[in-house]
């Protein structure tokens, strides 16, 4: 699995999450397991679309400009 498609299936399990989350707002209930996955996968999805501290040093805007 290439890295687009894990980032693929991590937002399509947050828009679960929140769509489940938001149900059990409305009923009422508690959805402190929810948001705890849903703050687990934001983290993966952060770890994997994360710039090293070069590329945030210097972005790449041109990169074949001479």
């Amino acid at each position: 699995m290439s890295q687009k498609e894990y980032l693929k299936v991590l937002e399509r399990e947050i828009q679960k999450l929140n769509h489940k989350i938001d149900l059990k707002i409305i009923k009422g209930e508690d959805y402190r397991k929810e948001a705890h996955d849903h703050k687990l996968i934001l983290r993966k999805i952060r770890f994997n679309t994360r710039k090293t501290f070069f590329q945030r040093l210097f972005p790449a805007r041109n990169k074949f400009a001479f």
